[in-house]
């Protein structure tokens, strides 16, 4: 009887499981195989991150209003920062539900190698599934957000602010999908290095909160112009989330500025972000069990 071939022996199994693969490669068949695994991890992630708190979901609707009263106590009372006519709480609200998206997916993601070890270690899945899975469920938290800012959009409506969107609402799909980009290539280039470079969680930390604040989230790009440093503007004006909360404010309180090429510069961005991350992520996944 004829042994079969290398060839033949592989077409014998279901499924063929290799370390040597494109790193650009998304597996997307393999991901839609694990589909399910997806959807538990998200369930996980949005049942157990306030499971033990007493608030619990709560703090999805706290932690931004009282975000927006303190930058409109400091920045527009004391700082007189104008937002053209727009109650700058309302301002202030939209700048963080985008921020807080990209924020939450950024440091949900940085430290999947390290929080998820155990489990890497054990069992085989596709590991991109798992910063995807925090993509994914925050955007639960990033909807009641959203539905928080509409009740107050409201409400200043009633009370006779001028307020206002327009056409370029349409687009509001194209923002959230660019901010989960960012958001998950940044996240997995800096989970990949540390691996390494444990320091990097600090860093996380502290740089996440002086990218705010050159990300116009507490202001507009206008009062930059007027107020910061010729050196300092063009940190804000060609920084890719600069254009997302301005883009943001833009379609929903038709306040600020908006331009399609700060658009496709911000598209481009997020797709080369993602995709080196998604290049480093891969090539790290081989051999992370030997740095962590």
């Amino acid at each position: 009887m004829n042994k079969p071939t290398h060839t033949q022996q592989e077409q014998l199994w279901l499924y063929t499981i290799s370390a040597k693969q494109n790193p650009l490669s998304l597996n997307l068949k393999e991901i839609w195989r694990y589909r399910d695994l997806l959807v538990l991890f998200v369930k996980r992630d949005v049942v157990t991150l306030y499971k033990q708190t007493i608030l619990g979901p709560l703090w999805y609707v706290i932690q931004p209003l009282f975000t927006s009263v303190i930058f409109t106590l400091v920045f527009n009372n004391l700082g007189n920062i104008q937002t053209g006519g727009v109650p700058p709480f309302l301002f202030n609200l939209a700048g963080i539900t985008a921020w807080n998206y990209f924020k939450e997916c950024l440091t949900g993601t940085s430290d999947t190698f390290v929080k998820n070890q155990s489990i890497f270690g054990k069992v085989y899945f596709p590991r991109v599934i798992m910063p995807m899975s925090i993509t994914v469920s925050n955007l639960l938290k990033f909807g009641i957000q959203l539905g928080i800012f509409i009740a107050f959009y409201i409400y200043f409506a009633f009370q006779g602010a001028n307020l206002g969107f327009n056409y370029n609402l349409l687009l509001f799909p194209v923002y959230v999908f660019m901010m989960a980009l960012l958001g998950l290539g940044l996240g997995m280039i800096i989970s990949s290095l540390t691996t390494k470079y444990r320091d990097l969680t600090i860093l996380v930390t502290f740089g996440v909160q002086l990218l705010m604040y050159v990300s116009a989230v507490p202001y507009p790009v206008a009062e930059a112009r007027l107020k910061f440093p010729d050196w300092v503007v063009p940190f804000v004006e060609y920084n890719p989330l600069t254009q997302i909360v301005e883009g943001f404010r833009f379609m929903l309180l038709n306040s600020g500025s908006f331009s399609w090429s700060g658009l496709i510069y911000t598209f481009a961005v997020s797709v080369v972000l993602f995709l080196l991350g998604l290049v480093i992520f891969n090539k790290t996944e081989k051999s992370f069990v030997d740095t962590v």
